[in-house]
């Protein structure tokens, strides 16, 4: 059939995960991708330091980031399929209007309203791409990461060849983007809205067990050390490389986290072979010595250095969107807000805060934080339950 890409007792939908991944990749593109990459333009434009700098930072995660949670609550309770459209419109047009922000407080409202926009969005989609998974949840979750990650990537990407060019207000292209993103999603809507009526009437739907709320809480805590490593990356590059052009350390940051965008999709694609829990710890592990080296190579060995780095440790992205559905299944749509959301956007937490060491002890001091924070992850992920164990029960 060409409605799927995988045979099994129920395949996937193709052209709803496709779509979804495709409005992940706009969502994140111009959000966790291009504002992190846009603190360098907007220090020199509004005459910033580096704390107000992340400052901007802070306010999209954090608008993203709270709202993610209350708006999947909302979700669970009753699913609204238009917030896919109006979520991903407010996240791009939001950010196109920084292009005219007349001071300071103005940019920051138009980053909160990108960053609300999002946190609309990502409950709802992940949500609809549960439910056009089929029975391949692990490979339909890394799909529709893959384009949130890919976004990411090209965020740094496009600001280093284009607004290094344009200037800030080469951002006003964006809002025919925010346009035609009303008809990529709305076009999948009536689909979405007999699926979510269908999802009612059936409870096999639905993710049976109970909710745990430790297990939840400590995979809430290994996403936030992931996220503080990856946008602490992704800020301070630019700005520890100093010998480096911006543009030479937009595309790092590329590098970075295009690594991480093909590692969340091997990630998914194993994660049933090795399992969860184990994909989690080994993939922190194997990210600890190559973010322990970083601060120490240059040239040629940076680049290798940050594709492994980036490759490791976002190779669990995809799989702890899954593994926290499993931790909460009678609120999936609470589930997605707190990996995607929460535990993501605390990332922007995170920016401000090692802006201030930034500030007092220098980038320097920053990156030998951010090299550490692997391992406390992978640390932490040693206690979460053992979902190979759960699966075989439930099987």
């Amino acid at each position: 059939m060409s409605e799927s890409i995988i045979q099994g007792k129920e395949p996937i939908y193709q052209r709803g995960i496709f779509t979804f991944s495709g409005s992940h990749l706009l969502n994140d593109l111009v959000t966790t991708g291009m504002v992190p990459a846009l603190v360098v333009f907007y220090k020199n434009a509004f005459h910033l330091n580096y704390t107000q700098s992340t400052l901007v930072v802070l306010i999209s995660y954090l608008t993203s980031s709270i709202s993610q949670p209350l708006f999947g609550v909302f979700a669970d309770r009753k699913p609204r399929a238009w917030l896919l459209s109006l979520g991903l419109f407010c996240s791009i047009m939001g950010l196109a209007l920084t292009a005219i922000a007349p001071s300071f407080l103005w940019l920051l409202l138009f980053i909160a309203i990108s960053g609300l926009g999002s946190g609309a969005f990502h409950p709802e989609a992940s949500r609809a791409t549960h439910l056009a998974s089929g029975t391949n949840k692990s490979l339909a979750q890394a799909i529709f990461q893959v384009g949130g990650n890919s976004g990411q990537a090209l965020g740094p990407l496009v600001v280093s060849l284009y607004i290094i060019h344009s200037g800030i207000h080469g951002l006003l292209w964006l809002i025919p983007v925010a346009i035609l993103s009303l008809g990529l999603t709305g076009q999948i809507l009536p689909w979405l809205n007999h699926k979510l009526e269908s999802a009612k009437l059936d409870s096999k739907k639905q993710l049976k067990g109970n909710n745990n709320y430790v297990g939840a809480t400590l995979l809430s805590s290994v996403i936030i050390l992931r996220s503080w490593c990856q946008i602490g990356v992704v800020v301070f590059l630019p700005f520890y490389l100093h010998d480096l052009s911006i543009q030479q350390a937009e595309i790092l940051s590329f590098v970075f986290v295009g690594a991480g965008a093909l590692g969340t999709f091997f990630g998914g694609v194993f994660a049933d072979r090795l399992g969860m829990k184990r994909l989690l710890v080994g993939s922190m592990l194997i990210a600890t010595p190559f973010a322990l080296v970083f601060p120490y190579v240059d040239g040629v060995w940076s680049v290798l250095v940050l594709l492994v780095f980036g490759f490791s440790v976002l190779s669990s992205f995809s799989v702890s969107v899954v593994f926290m559905q499993r931790m909460l299944p009678k609120n999936i749509g609470l589930a997605s807000g707190l990996a995607i959301g929460f535990g993501v956007g605390a990332g922007g937490i995170g920016s401000v805060f090692m802006g201030k060491i930034s500030d007092i002890f220098g980038v320097t001091t920053v990156f030998t934080i951010l090299s550490i924070l692997p391992l406390v992850g992978a640390l932490i992920a040693v206690f979460l339950p053992n979902d190979r164990k759960e699966k075989k029960q439930v099987a």
